[in-house]
């Protein structure tokens, strides 16, 4: 495995910074060898410029040929083989099996989009014909589609080394749209993002995309992200991460001269909520689901579940008892970075020392040197509703469980929420008719609302929303997984008036391209 530490820029590669980086080990703490320059403003400005000069090609690329662009990509990340699980492990601490299928996640969303890609109708298309005797005015000829916005700057995530970061969903959402794509590098694994910045590369240059549609950016502090967001090339943000660093690249991209949007996952609590009659009938199941789900990863899942809200009826000690066995069970592990286990026992360091919350049980100490414990909380509706950072999320395996007394404080809890990436109901089928306010309640305030589940595990096809209302995402429209991603990158366009020959062909009135359009209000291929 021979990595080079410099930037790709295009079709070239480039280390013209003096300042170098290496990326830590989690597990052993030890320094990795490789050497990563850090990218000059000069570099990112080649990458912006050529981003530029390749959007004029690429917007006009048909749907077949981005599609074909995409698999390509798959391809070219399976081909680096056991090499890439290599890298990715020791940068991470993650397992082999871990990584082995987020790289099946990230290679089938890439051949999602190029599905949906040649299917053809994402584009939205809309079309009212004219009608010139129309009293007292004439109707005009009106089409409408969506059409690329233009560069895209990604950033890479720390706790998806794949799926979430330069081969991820906002880089794949991003070419799809039509986008060309810079990607500033997780600084924790730029090992593992240069293979797959290869990887795309490589592809774009086997299948003739013009130089510039995809370039990769290196750099550990936040000076050349910030540069990115400001560059005036780029007309979109795709990000996952924390609240602070999400909101950061907001406020830059809201003071820029042409503000742009940024679609910030900034992470969530995401509540689960246990009825009174399924906690009695299944309360010892419930509560091993819930010890697997706040745990799995180490915890370290934007949709791990932070908060239990349970019932204190007649199922409930035995509840707490399950809940308590079950993680007294359960290891910790190796966390991603220093910093991030630094900021999980910050988080436990300021539970213990609030007096409103006891410990209801300690999980086993993982081994590493980043390992960590979990560790499960208890409070009340009482000190939630009075202390807010109660409910503020950890990034990690711990979770707080909050004692309701009634249904009327489970709704004050659900009512007082901020917004989340998910919240979750469980309770018999009777159960949740009677408690149907609880649940139009937290659709308000959630993305993704399940029943009888568990939320770490997203599921990546047409349906899925993973977003949610502020500060769960930045903009509580869009979705970050999922082929609904591609609308972060285009705006809708209308035509007027226009002769067939100008058109789009998916507008012509023939409809070559046999897709689904909204033509004067009734969908049909015709």
């Amino acid at each position: 495995m021979n990595l080079e530490g410099k930037q790709l820029i295009g079709f070239t590669v480039s280390s013209e910074g003096e300042s170098v980086f290496q990326a830590p080990n989690p597990s052993t703490g030890e320094t990795l060898p490789t050497q990563f320059h850090k990218a000059t403003k000069a570099e990112l400005e080649s990458a912006a410029q050529k981003a530029q000069a390749a959007f004029k090609v690429y917007r006009k690329k048909s749907g077949i040929e981005k599609a074909i662009f995409l698999e390509k990509i798959a391809e070219e990340i399976e081909a680096i083989g056991d090499d890439l699980v290599q890298i990715a492990t020791a940068e991470t601490g993650l397992p082999a099996g871990r990584i082995q299928g987020e790289r099946g996640r990230t290679t089938g969303q890439l051949r999602l989009f190029a599905q949906l890609l040649r299917e053809g109708s994402w584009v939205n298309a809309r079309i009212e014909t004219a009608i010139p005797d129309r009293q007292p005015l004439p109707k005009v000829d009106l089409r409408l589609m969506q059409r690329p916005l233009g560069p895209v700057g990604v950033f890479g995530a720390s706790n998806f080394p794949l799926a979430f970061s330069v081969a991820g969903g906002d880089t794949a959402s991003a070419l799809a749209a039509g986008c060309p794509v810079i990607v500033k590098a997780h600084s924790a694994h730029p090992g593992t993002s240069e293979l797959v910045g290869r990887a795309i590369q490589q592809a774009a240059l086997k299948v003739g995309m013009p130089d510039g549609v995809f370039s990769l950016l290196h750099g550990s502090g936040t000076e050349i992200g910030a540069a990115l967001v400001q560059h005036p090339v780029i007309k979109a943000i795709g990000f996952t991460g924390s609240y602070q660093g999400g909101m950061a690249l907001v406020k830059l991209a809201a003071n820029r001269p042409e503000p742009i949007p940024v679609y910030a996952e900034m992470g969530s609590t995401n509540p689960v909520f246990i009825l009174p009659q399924i906690m009695k009938e299944k309360g010892a199941a419930i509560a091993q689901q819930f010890a697997a789900s706040v745990t799995l990863g180490v915890g370290q899942f934007c949709t791990n579940p932070g908060m239990i809200i349970a019932n204190k009826s007649e199922g409930y000690q035995p509840f707490l008892t399950d809940l308590e066995t079950q993680f007294q069970s359960v290891s910790g592990g190796v966390m991603l970075t220093g910093g991030i286990r630094k900021a999980y026992q910050e988080g436990i360091a300021k539970h213990l020392e609030n007096e409103s919350v006891d410990i209801v049980a300690k999980g086993i100490e993982g081994t590493g040197f980043t390992a960590v414990q979990p560790i499960l909380f208890k409070t009340d509706a009482r000190a939630i509703g009075e202390d807010h950072t109660l409910s503020e999320e950890i990034f990690g395996p711990t979770s707080v469980l909050v004692e309701a007394e009634s249904k009327e404080e489970m709704l004050r809890i659900a009512e007082t929420m901020e917004g989340h990436l998910t919240a979750t109901v469980h309770g018999t089928p009777e159960e949740l008719v009677e408690y149907a306010d609880l649940i139009d309640l937290l659709e308000q305030k959630v993305g993704r609302l399940l029943i009888n589940g568990f939320p770490t595990g997203v599921e990546v096809c047409h349906a899925m929303m993973h977003g949610g209302p502020f500060p769960a995402s930045s903009d509580s429209r869009s979705t970050s997984v999922g082929t609904a991603a591609i609308y972060r990158f285009t705006r809708p366009v209308s035509y007027q008036n226009f002769p067939q020959a100008l058109l789009p062909e998916e507008l012509q009135d023939s409809n070559p391209l046999n897709i689904w359009r909204l033509v004067n209000g009734e969908f049909q291929k015709i």
